[in-house]
């Protein structure tokens, strides 16, 4: 198959698969949280509330688009769209099986790691385009945080590529499955290293306890604040797709993606996918929101010395242990 082809082919298959994820993990999320509140959540709309997700996209499309008087209309309707792009664009590179791969570039991560970084553009755009002083200040703190927290994340990530030699997260994935990942995988530095890798990334997403560019008590709803209907719904939805494709590339690069026992192959790396977008539920509705000052904290004093550590015992253990 040309690749053109195939890219395109593959690249709608995975999109559609992760948008509709999403909607369920909606719905999921609110019965979850529910659960955990001692009330019932969805129930009305649909059998066991299954079709909610669906009326809140209808109410939602529905809104009025208001645009603020004095903002940057091109960068104000650009933002939404940018960020649903971004978010969609690492999943380009994360096989979900042997075959399912939009794009197999040999150097992956860095792949990653830039269209990652490339989200503090729509932030941006969406904060200074709104003209407001409320979603201004939401931006400079999501960059912030994001630009902070960007540093552990690349020393997690740079982990698994030392230790398996490849830039390829298909060939990150097929050399734990060559060197059993569940039994060697998890020993340090690859555990500790993905505790590192799934902080990060929940701040990079916003999701709580690091969800402080959208401090309701201080800034309204941070870059949102003048966003409606359907741009609001793109921003809403982007933070959940970047949530599912960070559990995506941590199952990947953590947990041998789509190996496994008996039969290797596609359910083995969407269970684990869900695994940790479940987790990540957990996570949210158990903790409460950190300060700024602690989560910079946490950032520098913790987690960016324990990246370089690890990477540092990542890069003895191939010198002197011979792993690849």
């Amino acid at each position: 198959m040309n690749e053109l082809v195939h890219g395109a082919l593959y690249g709608t298959l995975i999109a559609t698969a992760i948008l509709s994820t999403i909607a369920m993990g909606i719905w999921f999320e609110r019965k979850f949280a529910g659960r955990m509140q001692q009330r019932l959540g969805p129930t009305i709309v649909g059998p066991a509330g299954l079709l909610q997700p669906f009326a809140d996209i209808i109410k939602l499309l529905q809104k009025e688009d208001i645009v603020p008087r004095d903002a940057d209309r091109g960068l104000f309707d650009l933002a939404p769209i940018l960020a649903v792009v971004c978010s969609l664009g690492v999943a380009a590179v994360i096989p979900f099986s042997p075959s399912i791969i939009a794009s197999d570039l040999d150097v992956g991560v860095l792949w990653v790691l830039g269209i990652g970084g490339l989200m503090v553009i729509p932030t941006f755009a969406a904060g200074w385009g709104s003209n407001n002083k409320f979603a201004l200040l939401g931006a400079m703190r999501a960059i912030a945080q994001s630009v902070s927290y960007g540093v552990p994340l690349v020393l997690a990530v740079l982990v698994p590529v030392v230790l398996s030699g490849s830039l390829s997260i298909s060939g990150i994935v097929a050399w734990q499955a060559q060197h059993h990942w569940f039994a060697v995988w998890p020993i340090v530095p690859g555990l500790p290293a993905f505790v590192i890798f799934f902080l990060a990334m929940l701040a990079e997403s916003n999701r709580i306890p690091f969800d402080i560019p959208e401090a309701e008590s201080e800034l309204v709803a941070g870059i949102t604040t003048e966003y409606t209907g359907a741009k609001f719904t793109l921003f809403y939805m982007a933070e959940y797709v970047h949530t599912l494709v960070g559990s995506a590339l941590g199952a990947a690069l953590f947990f041998g993606g789509w190996d496994g026992p008996f039969a290797p192959g596609l359910h083995w790396m969407v269970l684990k996918t869900l695994t940790l977008f479940v987790l990540i539920y957990w996570v949210r509705w158990s903790l409460l929101r950190f300060r700024a000052d602690q989560l910079m904290r946490l950032c520098w004093t913790w987690l960016t010395p324990i990246g370089v550590a690890l990477l540092l015992v990542s890069a003895a253990w191939v010198t002197f242990g011979g792993t690849n």
